[in-house]
């Protein structure tokens, strides 16, 4: 007697969202030459490995900064669309808040591994990123890490599931003129830069308040 095929849900899935910008080496380049100009008259928040500037980056004047923060955002509302049941309009409907700042990671120098909280979503948006490592395929790349499955007890079976239901962290190579969007709620870092060159990514926090209701106290 032949049984029935089952049927297999993908319970508890965690949105990870990547957009391209368009036009975003103009874009870059222009940004590139404002971080690097800022950077480099900053005091604190500065090691000989990684910078990472006030979270202000929002407020800044430039016309290319405000145009790739747009853009960003403009990513983030594409990805939240197309992963929540909510109408365009209803989403437009909703307050937007957020932060953002960006980093530059020299040679050797990384990101520690932090979630945020008061957050809903995440956004990285990479600037420029060296090329690979020959010898490290994890240099500069943004970890994932999964704690949902923790207490979970392994065996041989459980231990060899199929994407989406593997367990385990995840990686994403930086690509520049690419954002990820994902929940706040992931402990993320960027791992040991392996190789010459620097690496450049633009980070925001956001959170929606829809009408009527409270706001939250600043993160």
């Amino acid at each position: 007697m032949n049984t029935a095929a089952p049927t297999i849900l993908p319970l508890f899935s965690t949105p990870f969202g990547i957009v391209r910008i368009p036009g975003a080496d103009q874009i870059n380049a222009a940004v590139q030459r404002i971080f690097a100009q800022r950077s480099g008259s900053a005091r604190g928040g500065e090691s000989a490995f990684c910078y990472r500037s006030a979270d202000d980056l929002l407020d800044w004047p430039e016309a290319s900064v405000r145009q790739l923060a747009d853009e960003i955002i403009r990513g983030v509302y594409a990805v939240v669309a197309s992963v929540c049941e909510l109408s365009d309009v209803e989403l437009r409907s909703f307050k937007l808040e957020a932060r953002g700042w960006f980093t530059t990671i020299r040679q050797d120098g990384s990101v520690p591994a932090a979630s945020y909280p008061l957050t809903a979503w995440c956004a990285v948006y990479c600037v420029g990123a060296p090329p690979p490592s020959p010898s490290r395929a994890d240099s500069g790349m943004l970890r994932l890490y999964e704690s949902r499955l923790g207490n979970m007890f392994q065996d041989a079976t459980n231990s060899a599931m199929m994407i989406p239901f593997k367990t385990g962290h995840y990686a994403w190579r930086p690509v520049a003129g690419e954002i990820v969007v994902f929940p706040a709620s992931l402990l993320h870092e960027i791992a040991l830069l392996r190789v010459a060159g620097e690496l450049t990514l633009v980070t925001l926090r956001l959170r929606f308040i829809a009408p009527g209701q409270q706001g939250f106290g600043r993160w």
